[in-house]
């Protein structure tokens, strides 16, 4: 049971493929590699982004978390407010004791001449609420900017001026809505 001798088609069949296959190959797996690689650089960059934005903010909280003891923040504490709110929702009134917090004591010293001008513009604000907006969180945060800003203009700084102003924030120390 010999073999019988292969022909010249068979033996063109079986040899391997011609070299114009092999470079379309080649190019198709360079193309391939190269998307790789880009698609690797791409997830990297905004990995690394990502990261850096998250180093950046723990970085950021323990800077938020300590307090400089030698430096503590000077309050300004003003008489109470008792006023009526907006008559919308009813017969409503607001008492409310506050303190400003200022840059530095010299800052907080010299605020007493202006203290008049600064009460009048929160004792407006104040007036011009509805118990509906003090009720909730957002609402008394909102009104703590609001008085930052008034008793700013009060000292004369405009708001959304390049300098915002010596009063700093406000810290409710008492708030009752009856």
């Amino acid at each position: 049971m010999a073999k019988a001798p292969a022909t010249p088609q068979a033996e063109a069949a079986a040899a391997p493929t011609p070299p114009k296959s092999k470079k379309l190959l080649i190019i198709v797996l360079a193309v391939v590699l190269v998307v790789l690689v880009l698609v690797a650089g791409v997830v990297g960059l905004l990995l690394l982004k990502k990261s850096g934005s998250a180093d950046e903010a723990k970085g950021a909280e323990p800077a938020q978390a300590t307090v400089d003891l030698s430096k503590p923040p000077t309050f300004v504490s003003l008489d109470p407010f008792v006023v009526n709110l907006a008559p919308a929702e009813g017969e409503r009134y607001l008492q409310v004791v506050l303190a400003l917090r200022v840059a530095d004591a010299k800052t907080g010293d010299s605020l007493k001449g202006f203290m008049p001008a600064i009460r009048h513009r929160i004792n407006l604000l104040l007036s011009s609420k509805l118990p509906s907006e003090l009720a909730t969180l957002e609402g008394r945060e909102a009104l703590a900017d609001e008085i930052v800003e008034e008793s700013n203009i009060a000292l004369g700084f405009m708001p959304g001026g390049r300098d915002t102003g010596p009063i700093e924030a406000v810290m409710f120390n008492s708030f009752i809505i009856q």
